[in-house]
């Protein structure tokens, strides 16, 4: 076979394959995300701890028992979306009553900046908590004194899963969140991201009466 026909043999094979991996790529289309309804519309709620909250970096990890949050329900048409999921602000998390795993170590953290939390109808209904770049900052005194700043460069997701209820609930399960560690001795630096654990009892405010619920 002469080099122009082979030329001409490798092309049409290559453009086969171009055009092959094309029709397979467009077969395959990411999956539209489905309407979604958050009910009440503009009625208040409040999302208490239940049990503990856990953030661990690295061999270190902070447990906190009280945590809360409160947000409001988008006012009609702004609490349903027939393509996508609803986003609330929520005030940034309150923690305290906090505890180190690390002995003679006391923790604190403060949050602050734009939080957000966002929800997807689906079989499970996804959550997704916004923390604003430098969201939060968990400091420790003592024996070791770190600082672990969440979200340090950019805002991050954190995924979570809702359940309808009375009250409802939002559960963060093994959640990664990315994290930079700075201080001395017995503390993480080498960790770029925490394993954030929660359950937080979503309720009704403005109706005590009614729950936030989240449907299509």
């Amino acid at each position: 076979m002469s080099r122009t026909r082979t030329a001409l043999a490798l092309g049409t094979a290559a453009a086969g394959a171009i055009a092959l991996a094309s029709v397979t790529a467009s077969a395959a289309p990411a999956p539209v995300a489905g309407s979604t309804t958050v009910t009440p519309a503009g009625h208040d709620f409040k999302a208490v701890l239940s049990g503990k909250a856990t953030l661990k970096a690295g061999s270190v990890t902070v447990t906190c028992t009280v945590s809360v949050s409160t947000g409001t329900v988008p006012a009609a048409p702004g609490n349903s979306n027939p393509a996508g999921p609803v986003s609330s602000p929520i005030s940034p998390p309150t923690y305290s009553s906090c505890t180190s795993s690390m002995p003679g170590v006391t923790p604190t953290v403060t949050t602050s900046g734009a939080w957000a939390v966002s929800m997807q109808d689906g079989s499970p209904i996804t959550a997704t908590m916004t923390v604003p770049t430098g969201g939060l900052v968990l400091k420790t005194t003592g024996l070791a004194s770190c600082t672990v700043t969440a979200a340090p460069t950019a805002p991050a997701s954190v995924a979570g899963a809702w359940v309808n209820g009375n009250p409802s609930s939002l559960t963060f399960t093994n959640a990664s969140v990315p994290v930079k560690v700075t201080g001395g001795f017995g503390c993480p630096t080498s960790a770029t991201a925490s394993v954030f654990n929660a359950v937080y009892k979503v309720s009704d405010v403005t109706d005590p009466a009614q729950d936030i619920t989240v449907g299509p």
